[in-house]
């Protein structure tokens, strides 16, 4: 059986950063900078990523280290997946605190007048 070329003249390098023990790691490095950000949540964020997440200082090694491990395209994925679980959980949780308590209207009771 000979081996057939790429039409399209496309060569047949395989890219590493997408095989399965490096997806692994640029999972694991994801998941570290995000636990860092939401560990961190109270401090101030003074760093900014891509598709405008903020983040503090703090989780600027895990940010290098997630940047450093995993494609572009998939760091801007994963940010706007995490912004935007973000702000569907602020919707959330913010219309618990505007809820208050539930009140039923109250039957009026007519006190005879002497």
């Amino acid at each position: 059986m000979a081996l057939e070329t790429d039409p399209s003249g496309g060569s047949e390098e395989v890219h590493t950063d997408v095989l399965a023990e490096f997806r692994q790691a640029c999972y694991k490095a994801r998941d570290a900078f995000y636990a860092c950000v939401e560990k961190e949540s109270d401090k101030k964020p003074t760093e900014i990523a891509s598709v405008g997440l903020l983040y503090p200082a703090e989780c600027k090694a895990s940010r290098a280290e997630f940047v450093k491990l995993c494609r572009a395209s998939w760091v801007k994925h994963f940010d706007r997946k995490f912004c935007q679980n973000s702000r569907v959980q602020r919707l959330l949780d913010d219309k618990d605190s505007r809820r208050g308590p539930l009140v039923l209207p109250q039957p009026y009771t007519f006190k005879p007048t002497s």
